[in-house]
């Protein structure tokens, strides 16, 4: 369990302090894109947040930490997977996880300026 309760609030902040990114509704629900391309979502009950992922390391999350991540069957042909908020372990995972999915979605001349972003940081 998470040492402090993360919530939709922190996901949206995190989001919306990468470079460049905005937020729209779609599917009647919150999402977070760069250069118009969406890098996350809030969806359903806003409990847990879709990001972009390789679905080799999709796979690989999944099963070291279940209780953390999940491919919901109509994301399970893309390269997305779902991380549930109550189990991040701290803001910094979440930005993590938001930066991540960023990079897989923002030019590369726009990643290129924010090197700080280009590497996770190590365990």
């Amino acid at each position: 369990m998470a040492a402090q309760s993360l919530t939709s609030e922190d996901v949206r902040a995190a989001a919306l302090a990468l470079p460049q990114t905005t937020e729209k509704i779609a599917w009647s629900m919150p999402t977070f894109r760069v250069a118009g391309k969406m890098f996350a979502t809030l969806p359903e009950d806003e409990t847990s947040i879709a990001v972009r992922c390789p679905k080799e390391e999709r796979d690989e999350l999944v099963l070291a930490e279940p209780r953390k991540f999940w491919i919901a069957d109509h994301e399970a042909q893309f390269a997305w997977v779902r991380a549930r908020i109550a189990q991040l372990e701290d803001v910094d995972e979440l930005r993590d996880i938001l930066a991540d999915s960023w990079r897989q979605a923002a030019p590369p001349q726009l990643v290129a300026q924010y090197p700080e972003l280009g590497v996770p940081r190590p365990e």
